[in-house]
This record gives structure tokens, C-alpha cells and sequence, in this order.
């Protein structure tokens, strides 16, 4: 049987009956088709997972009633801060997505030089629910129990420039020094990612007078959002939990 994982943003509470979503209503009763009495994991980003059964299954509205708490963590101990350039198309919806499954703990869309996207205010707003719904779901899919901050987008010059106490990283295909040769602290990498066409010039200047170090994964020249699963696959794999 099917036990499907769902993110419900409020407090939890055991041998209590909550009311789901409507997203999660409309994902268990018109999708899944589930019916009253199907088991259900839910969780809040507490870093919990609540084991629950669905009460009350109707076209518009669920309701559930929390059984257990159980205290199960699948974070990695490296966090990693993503700095990801945005990309036209799905682009940047995958680079999000597979950062969120690699373990990834914070996210700042960033705006640069070479960005192809031009929004409104409203229209960036919008799109920042949108790739919330996107790490939402996306925890709901590999199991994590907290969520990833999603910052909201930023122009590159004020993200190097913020306050850090962990490894800065840019990753460049002509850099001298390789990935897997760092040696990285306790409190983790904060990672920038370039668009497509990269960063220019003027950008990696500004990155290096900031504190970044240029690093390199191979000879290709990567898409932006194999760039980012990658390189965070990569840290994983040396320092993390893969």
C-alpha cells in the first residue's frame, strides 16, 4: 500500500484531527483517489514525520487524524547555501528541484548580468511561491522532514556580499583549483551557481574580491542546471552523506 508524504505548514499535534491544504486535498482525493481510513505521513518542517489516517475524504476537503510523532531526520551534515543564477524555462525549476533532494539547506535565486528574466515585482512573487510549491513537493518526494529556506531573488553584487562564516565557492569551468580537492569547515559552503552563458568577467571579479574561490569540476563546460547538481552531488559525496 501507498503511503504518500505530505507537507502540512502547521502545528501538529497527536490524537488531534487536522484539516489538509487544499493543494493536499485536491493531490490525495482527486489524484490519488485515496478514500477514509488510508494511512498517511504528514509533516511541518519540524524535522518530524506524523504518521495520521485520513478521517474525511471529499472533493475539496481532507481532513486527517495525527496517530504518532516520530522523530526521523535525513539531513545532511553539510549545509550548503545555494546561490543559483536564474534561468529561462524549467531550467531553473530542476536546478531547485534536485538541489532540495541532494540535501541542500538554503536557496537564493540570484539575478545576474546574463540573467534572461524579466519580471515584476508581482511576477517575481509569483514565481517564488512557485518554486516554493516546487520544494515543497520535492520533500514530500525524498523524505526530508525540513524544508530549505528559499530567499527571495536577489542581484548577485548584494548576495557576495552578505556576511558568512562558511566556505565561499564559485563554481567556473576555467578555474585552476578542482572541487574535490577543498578542504571545507564545520559550517558548511555557500555555493554560487552562474546562469546560462555564465558569469562575465566583471561578475567573477567582484566574486573573488568577496571571498570567493573559483573551482572547477573537469574539462566540459556544464549547463547551469547539471552545474548545480553536480557540483552539490560532489560535496556530498566527499564531505556530506552520499
Amino acid at each position: 500500500m501507498r503511503i504518500p508524504r505530505i507537507y502540512h505548514p502547521d502545528l501538529l499535534i497527536v490524537d488531534q484531527t487536522v484539516d489538509l491544504t487544499a493543494d493536499a486535498a485536491n493531490h490525495l482525493a482527486s489524484v490519488l483517489r485515496l478514500s477514509d481510513g488510508h494511512p498517511i505521513v504528514l509533516f511541518n518542517g519540524d524535522g518530524n514525520e506524523y504518521t495520521a489516517e485520513l478521517t474525511e475524504v471529499k472533493k475539496r476537503s481532507v481532513t486527517a487524524m495525527v496517530d504518532a510523532k516520530l522523530e526521523l531526520s535525513v539531513e545532511s551534515p553539510l549545509p550548503i547555501h545555494l546561490g543559483q543564477g536564474v534561468s529561462r524555462g524549467d531550467r531553473m525549476d530542476f536546478a531547485i528541484q534536485k538541489a532540495v533532494e541532494l540535501g541542500v539547506t538554503e536557496i537564493t535565486p540570484l539575478l545576474t548580468d546574463r540573467c534572461g528574466v524579466k519580471l515584476s515585482k508581482e511576477r517575481w512573487e509569483k514565481k517564488h511561491h512557485q518554486w516554493f510549491k516546487l520544494i515543497v513537493a520535492a520533500c514530500e518526494q525524498c523524505g526530508r522532514n525540513r524544508l530549505p529556506k528559499l530567499n527571495p531573488c536577489l542581484p548577485i553584487n548584494e548576495w557576495v556580499a552578505q556576511s558568512t562564516k562558511q566556505m565561499r565557492l564559485t563554481l567556473h569551468p576555467q578555474a585552476a583549483k578542482s572541487i574535490k580537492h577543498l578542504s571545507l569547515p564545520m559550517s558548511g559552503v555557500r555555493l554560487l551557481i552562474g546562469p546560462e552563458g555564465g558569469f562575465t568577467d566583471a561578475e567573477v571579479y567582484a566574486t573573488e574580491e568577496a571571498g570567493f574561490q573559483t573551482v572547477q569540476m573537469g574539462p566540459r563546460v556544464l549547463r547551469t542546471e547539471t552545474a548545480a547538481m553536480a557540483a552539490i552531488a560532489v560535496l556530498q559525496a566527499i564531505h556530506g552523506d552520499l
